[in-house]
């Protein structure tokens, strides 16, 4: 099992990245489903489901986003969601942030995901431009960046690429290193394409035939029920809203890490999941190679998805985090 306790701060780099254990599938989103209707600015089914194409794919997407109000005496927090997830995966988090007095919190839908505009490229660089574009549309200067899986390796892109933009960041369960692809998601993608549902079906049967023709090769009922999610109703027709040729066709970056020199000077804090193999010591030495104010925690008793599995230990470690108002 991966080493547990404080980052040590004078290990040599390793030779190559570490790499997954056999079958640890990436960045297994929260089971949480969205839930637009809550959100003052979240597209509707229809445009969910087929948001518009990016007819310039060097160019930032404009991000559907949900702001949670708050205190305006701190930094905004920008939450980031992981792979085949969405904005209402955080909205719970968001709520008990608010509430608990983390100012104002905005939650995202990353490019090829949720309400956002579709993308034939997916790489971390483009990601990050995304978030700030979004940033710079809503005169926000400076944020506390959190994100979860795909959207940690996102958030530290940004911290590395414009650390004026982040007063501080939280990667959720997940390490700037590559990590080996596994077949399992190419198998979740052509399974996912090659559902097939006839038009006009209630969505209980949509859904239960989807998730039937599903579990032959996603077998794990949270997995499954997770996918399901981005299964919507357009017009009569269910498609999925991810986009699935364009995460097909960047596996590999999504599984990798951008190459940095520079470090992000900022505070970082590595919250990881005790029984997640995501954050290991294997990680350290990049971890602080890249974020040398990091601090490596761990919660006890959490999986991958640590804000799901172990939910009041993670809103506490985040509000810790925060600075002082």
């Amino acid at each position: 099992p991966p080493h547990r306790g404080p980052a040590p701060r004078s290990w040599p780099r390793p030779q190559h990245p570490p790499s997954l254990p056999a079958g640890q599938p990436l960045a297994l989103p929260p089971t949480t489903p969205s839930s637009p209707d809550h959100a003052p600015n979240a597209p509707g089914p229809a445009s969910l489901a087929t948001p518009p194409d990016d007819p310039l794919p060097g160019r930032a997407v404009p991000l559907a986003h949900v702001e949670v109000g708050g205190r305006g005496d701190r930094s905004p927090l920008v939450l980031l969601h992981g792979l085949f997830g969405s904005h209402g995966n955080f909205q719970t988090v968001a709520k008990a942030l608010v509430r608990r007095g983390s100012g104002k919190v905005l939650t995202l839908d990353a490019r090829n995901h949720g309400g956002s505009p579709h993308s034939p490229l997916m790489t971390y660089e483009a990601m990050s431009l995304d978030v700030q574009h979004l940033l710079t549309r809503l005169g926000i200067t400076k944020c506390i960046l959190l994100g979860h899986s795909m959207g940690g390796k996102t958030a530290m892109t940004l911290a590395l690429q414009r650390p004026d933009l982040v007063e501080r960041l939280i990667s959720v369960d997940i390490s700037p290193v590559s990590t080996a692809p596994v077949s399992e998601f190419s198998a979740y993608i052509s399974a996912m394409k090659s559902v097939k549902i006839p038009d006009g079906l209630p969505r209980s049967a949509a859904r239960q035939l989807a998730d039937d023709q599903l579990r032959p090769v996603v077998q794990l009922p949270q997995l499954r029920q997770f996918l399901l999610t981005n299964l919507v109703e357009v017009e009569g027709r269910y498609v999925w809203r991810v986009n699935l040729e364009a995460i097909s066709h960047h596996l590999a970056d999504i599984f990798n890490f951008p190459v940095f020199h520079k470090p992000y000077p900022g505070p970082a804090l590595f919250l990881g999941g005790s029984n997640s193999p995501y954050i290991s010591s294997k990680d350290y030495p990049e971890i602080q190679r890249l974020f040398p104010k990091a601090d490596v925690q761990y919660i006890e008793g959490a999986g991958h998805i640590v804000h799901q599995d172990k939910f009041e230990e993670f809103i506490t470690a985040v509000l810790n985090f925060l600075p002082p108002l």
